[in-house]
């Protein structure tokens, strides 16, 4: 299994990565993008996680 991590250039609507992370995973992206949603509105975890995971996370183009 080679399966690696990228931001999504399809299920793209800030940045990509609830997209890549759902292409990881198979699941559908926009139960990432609420679990996301939920997160950020968490203090000091979601928009945080969400800001180093697009630096970090290469785009797939």
């Amino acid at each position: 299994m080679d399966k690696k991590l990228y931001r999504s250039s399809e299920h793209y609507i800030l940045g990509g990565v609830c997209g890549g992370i759902a292409e990881y995973f198979d699941t559908s992206p926009t139960l990432v993008r609420i679990i996301a949603v939920i997160l950020s509105l968490l203090p000091g975890i979601g928009i945080i996680s969400y800001i180093i995971a697009w630096i970090v996370i290469p785009r797939r183009f």
